[in-house]
């Protein structure tokens, strides 16, 4: 086991993961360094939620190592592992996850409140965090008086709360209009740095993954390099040169 670089908060090698038999991921290495945004990209299907569920200590992958600030998270055990993801990580899902029984600002000051902050508090943090996404008037509805838009930066809200080391975003503004997209968009960017918070960013969305650092593709569970071939009809990319995608 060979220990990661020192620039690297995040580091992995080599990872493959299977579901039922079908690869998710075949030998994916990466790193990724303090306050760095990076874009995964790639179709759906391509293994981006496994990626970014091994690199968060959710799923242990099942060849490969993955370190977090030179320590072996494929090692830990799995209150350590939980003990990590809740208090260094955070996550956002494509859909939001809200306690049905709490106001919006209650959802968002949660994670706070389990790790006994105060909730005089934990209340500051998150209104303040909900003005920011253009939610303020909607801290004491329930998820279920809520729209979509307002459930998932919400969700949004809750995660960039506890400023994390590392958010996990996994195709974070799937639901939102395109307006919306935009302005939170924005906003997760600006508090990533702000606060110095890195980002692994889970889009099929060219215009999400323009913002990030830096990009990396996946497809069919590989790591994969675009390189511009002249004269290769049928097959270009975004600027209309000509491109074709090689595992590496």
């Amino acid at each position: 086991m060979v220990a990661p670089p020192d620039n690297d908060v995040l580091w992995a090698r080599a990872l493959h993961f299977s579901h039922n038999g079908s690869p998710a991921l075949t030998g994916v290495s990466l790193g990724v360094r303090e306050g760095e945004i990076l874009a995964v990209t790639g179709p759906r299907g391509s293994g981006k939620t496994t990626l970014l569920q091994c690199l968060s200590g959710q799923l242990l992958p099942q060849q490969g190592e993955v370190w977090f600030n030179s320590t072996p998270v494929h090692t830990m055990r799995p209150l350590v592992r939980e003990r990590l993801r809740r208090d260094r990580f955070a996550w956002i899902d494509p859909e939001p996850h809200l306690v049905p029984e709490l106001n919006a600002w209650e959802n968002t000051a949660l994670a706070l409140m389990m790790r006994g902050g105060s909730r005089r508090a934990a209340k500051a943090s998150a209104l303040e965090w909900l003005e920011r996404l253009d939610i303020g008037m909607c801290a004491r509805k329930r998820p279920h008086a809520l729209i979509q838009s307002e459930r998932q930066r919400v969700a949004i809200a809750r995660a960039l709360v506890t400023a994390p080391s590392v958010l996990f975003a996994d195709e974070p503004t799937a639901p939102l209009h395109r307006a919306d997209r935009a302005h939170v968009l924005r906003t997760l960017m600006a508090a990533s740095r702000s606060h110095g918070i890195t980002v692994v960013l889970a889009t099929h969305d060219t215009e999400v993954a323009a913002l990030a650092d830096r990009t990396m593709s996946l497809l069919d569970g590989r790591r994969v390099n675009t390189v511009h071939l002249p004269g290769v009809p049928g097959a270009t990319d975004a600027e209309g040169r000509a491109a074709c995608s090689l595992s590496v």
